[in-house]
């Protein structure tokens, strides 16, 4: 029988949310093992005083099997 854990991780890049994302599910692979899949929760952009976009964030949920 698998168990699995769930934790909440945020993410930025400042190129795109697909960026962000490979960063985040990059990072959590460095420190968690057997990483399944990522969920995610909010989608949000922070930007300069003229509206352009500076940078994309993330936040999601990474789910991955505990060892036995």
């Amino acid at each position: 029988m698998s168990i699995a854990k769930v934790t909440e991780i945020t993410a930025q890049s400042s190129t795109s949310f697909e960026d962000a994302i490979e960063k985040g599910m990059a990072r959590a692979a460095k420190t968690l093992k057997n990483v399944q899949s990522a969920w995610i929760k909010e989608q949000k952009v922070s930007c300069d005083e003229n509206g352009r976009i500076t940078a994309y964030r993330v936040d999601m949920k990474v789910t991955f099997l505990l060892e036995d």
